[in-house]
């Protein structure tokens, strides 16, 4: 799951990232609303936590382009006390949640897992998708009842074929959301294929069907109905 932290309070920011990425998440961060307003436009985020109060523009701001993206990003308010007016506009043009400063950051996760469950598994703990389960939670999958062993990035990659179903994913944006600002860095976006290769060997070893297709030349697509 990947994370983005708009926050110019460096401090904050700082350790918001060591405690989500302790737990699992990919996180970014932008510290003003030209930072923030550009990783909005170039990458997906399973969930935004908005400062409204950013140096160079508004949260609120960031909000409203979120939602025009209609992308499925979870927005939750992370505001000083004496914004009430501002936190009651964010809610009312579309962020999910709020949380006033200063919050202690495991209700903070927890905030975060109920967004992200609200949006891709429709407020449940456990998603199905025909013989595949997933626990939101616990962060555990089964075939047919039989649980996978999954690897955190196989985990995450299902979970982002699941939630991008029938939609070509490129490589860069696989390894943008499952890897964050890091696969920036990166030459060669062939190390997806080792992870996808072995989500897919799991899966197909336990009796699911073949959804995981390469699209030659464009990158890979999960699809709703492979026998179709």
């Amino acid at each position: 799951m990947k994370i983005l932290i708009i926050e110019d309070e460096l401090d904050l920011a700082n350790s918001i990232e060591s405690y989500l990425k302790l737990e699992g998440y990919v996180c970014e961060k932008a510290a003003d609303y030209a930072e923030a307003s550009e990783k909005i436009n170039l990458y997906r985020y399973d969930c935004a936590l908005v400062d409204i109060n950013i140096p160079g523009g508004s949260g609120l701001t960031i909000i409203r382009e979120l939602k025009a993206l209609k992308n499925n990003c979870g927005i939750i308010i992370i505001s000083a006390r004496n914004s009430i007016d501002d936190r009651i506009e964010g809610l009312e043009i579309g962020a999910d949640d709020y949380l006033t400063k200063p919050f202690n950051l495991s209700e903070l996760n927890a905030r975060i897992k109920s967004v992200i469950r609200r949006i891709q598994f429709k407020g449940d703990n456990t998603f199905e998708f025909n013989e595949i389960r997933v626990d939101a939670q616990s962060f555990q999958v089964w075939v047919h009842n039989k649980e996978l062993s999954l690897t955190k990035k196989e985990y995450d990659l299902l979970i982002f074929f699941l939630a991008n179903k029938n939609r070509v994913l490129t490589k860069e944006s696989i390894g943008e959301h499952v890897w964050g600002d890091y696969a920036d860095t990166l030459d060669s976006f062939d190390f997806i294929y080792t992870h996808i290769k072995n989500l897919r060997k799991k899966l197909l070893a336990n009796g699911a069907l073949d959804y995981i297709k390469t699209v030659y030349g464009l990158g890979y697509k999960f699809l709703a109905n492979p026998d179709t």
